[in-house]
């Protein structure tokens, strides 16, 4: 990978986080105009939905099939019930702990699970032992927390 291609990639990245925190602010401004953190997380779905199935109709590459469907774990098919938590979550905390400390919080619970998903290899992931390193990384994100909390 060259490194313009590497920068940018970075970048891309970096600004899906920032579209993370922008979603949450404007989901916490929807709940508030609609009353309900539930239609809030449900118009937050389902414009996603739109958006994804518009992608998924117009991008190259396989589309769904019973031979598709068929083969793929039931466990697979659940990644959605944990977006509507992190969601649902996030709808309820935002106005409450505010966007920075929430997504710190956030980005914190990602890193513990990540790293024992990669420890033990869970859901078909190549095995990478937690190491003095990557358990200082995940500390220095909970200090970040307590940092951003002050």
């Amino acid at each position: 990978m060259t490194i313009a291609l590497s920068v940018f990639s970075y970048l891309l990245v970096v600004g899906a986080g920032v579209s993370v925190a922008l979603q949450q602010v404007l989901n916490a401004n929807l709940r508030a105009a609609l009353g309900s953190p539930w239609w809030a997380g449900f118009v937050s779905y389902f414009v996603g939905l739109l958006a994804m199935l518009a992608v998924a109709l117009i991008a190259p590459g396989p589309r769904l099939s019973d031979t598709v469907v068929g083969s793929t774990s039931w466990l697979s098919w659940s990644g959605g019930l944990f977006g509507a938590l992190f969601i649902g979550t996030a709808i309820l905390m935002v106005p409450r702990l505010g966007a920075a400390t929430v997504l710190a919080l956030i980005v914190v619970g990602q890193m513990l699970g990540s790293l024992a998903f990669d420890h033990f290899g869970l859901f078909g992931l190549a095995q990478q032992p937690v190491s003095p390193a990557r358990l200082a990384g995940a500390a220095s994100l909970v200090l970040g927390v307590v940092l951003i909390r002050l």
